[in-house]
């Protein structure tokens, strides 16, 4: 969200970014509903302060003819005041309703593109392996060595069920144990960890929350709700940023720097997820997600933007994964986010690049949703920025791991930095 009085003297900014982000907002219609709202704020105000002056007249007036004067002269302010009051509610919620659609502000280094299409690739890692036999996709190298299965899956839940089973659960606990040690803040495996404090939250939360975030009151379709109106999250952005809302954090807490771990729940209701099989869109997974609450300064905001999506490369790169990186483009930007990257693994049965992970900033949008404040150094207050990234999302790695490491005879090499984790060098074969 952003704020009203900043709106109003930039129209021109938010129509661009309502352009850029190929949005369907008028801004002249939330001026037009703000000056209402404000006319009749004024003149609510305005009865309420005769009211009570009235009032103390009624109290201190020495007869009761003159008392009864002022009494029959306030029935009219009551009335006229009743019914501005109900005015106002309405006029309150439509002005609400739409204070939630204003797009926030892309940054000027976000291209121009109507679709992840255009989206901007910035940079290549890794490799891509030259096979000497036919690759296989994951599907079918991770059922033929009785690590998932997907015709069970799709019995019990569905359209994307799977059941991950043997080495394929194996192989996901061997990837969050090192995530953990890779992203943490501290552990007892001689890596040096990112700083992180591991969370792992609620992940059924009220709509007041998803509000906060910005995944409504866009983004219905895509999420599970339960009987009592609360949401299954598809993050753990979700309830990391609401662990603090209605809070005012000390500036020598900033930055608070947390990893989420939790299971997450995705309709996948786009048709972008219709050309996809196996592993790459589920319903339901588990991630790992870093996010940073800081002081509202741009150039903080960029500087941990660039280090929570170097820290998922180098995770990547150490899983020797090849990858490539894009900036997304003013489509492919969400309701809040000033700018975004997608780091994508090579699948090379598909021979194309595959979502892993996103890393987003956006300044004081969701903080200001979420009433999350700080005193600065001079003791102002003032709204957090907030920014996020997936650490790794499991199984949709699988997809590339597995696929980029089979051999010629069915198994699997098991990355280097993953085994001491996961207790082999090879899946498949006699080990």
């Amino acid at each position: 969200m952003l704020d009203i009085k900043f709106i109003r003297e930039n129209k021109e900014i938010i129509a661009t970014a309502v352009q850029k982000k190929h949005l369907v907002f008028n801004i002249d219609e939330l001026i037009a509903l703000d000056d209402k709202r404000r006319a009749l704020l004024s003149s609510v105000e305005a009865r309420r302060a005769i009211q009570n002056s009235a009032s103390d007249k009624i109290t201190k007036s020495a007869t009761p003819e003159d008392r009864a004067v002022l009494i029959a002269q306030m029935k009219t302010v009551k009335n006229e005041l009743e019914k501005e009051d109900v005015l106002l509610k309405n006029v309150m919620k439509d002005w609400q309703n739409l204070m939630l659609r204003v797009p926030n502000i892309p940054d000027m280094s976000v291209p121009d593109g109507e679709s992840d299409a255009d989206n901007k690739e910035v940079k290549i890692w890794g490799e891509k392996p030259n096979f000497t036999f036919e690759p296989k996709d994951h599907i079918e190298i991770m059922t033929s060595l009785n690590m998932i299965d997907i015709e069970r899956g799709s019995k019990v839940h569905g359209f994307r069920g799977y059941f991950l089973t043997g080495d394929g659960v194996r192989l996901c606990f061997a990837i969050w144990n090192y995530a953990l040690d890779f992203f943490g803040e501290k552990n007892t495996s001689g890596i040096v960890g990112k700083g992180f404090v591991p969370v792992m939250p609620p992940v059924i939360v009220r709509k007041l929350t998803m509000l906060g975030t910005g995944y409504l009151p866009d983004g219905e379709e895509d999420l599970y709700k339960t009987q009592d109106g609360d949401y299954l999250v598809g993050t753990a952005e979700v309830p990391l940023m609401g662990m603090h809302a209605d809070e005012t954090l000390l500036f020598e807490q900033l930055p608070k720097r947390y990893l989420g771990f939790s299971p997450c729940y995705r309709r996948e209701a786009g048709a972008h997820s219709k050309d996809v099989k196996g592993l790459i869109r589920v319903h339901e997974f588990y991630k790992f997600e870093q996010l940073i609450l800081c002081e509202a300064n741009h150039e903080t905001s960029v500087k941990y933007h660039e280090e929570v999506n170097r820290n998922t490369e180098e995770f990547i790169e150490s899983l020797g994964i090849p990858y490539h990186t894009v900036i997304n483009c003013g489509a492919d930007l969400g309701l809040g986010q000033v700018k975004k990257y997608d780091i994508e693994l090579w699948v090379p049965k598909e021979k194309k690049y595959r979502e892993i992970s996103s890393a987003s900033y956006f300044h004081d949008f969701q903080c200001r949703r979420l009433n999350i404040r700080y005193r600065d150094a001079e003791g102002t207050l003032r709204y957090a920025h907030s920014l996020n990234s997936t650490a790794i999302p499991t199984p949709r790695i699988l997809v590339s791991l597995i696929e980029n490491y089979q051999q010629a005879d069915g198994t699997i090499k098991v990355p280097q930095v993953l085994r001491k984790y996961f207790g082999q060098d090879v899946i498949g074969g006699n080990k």
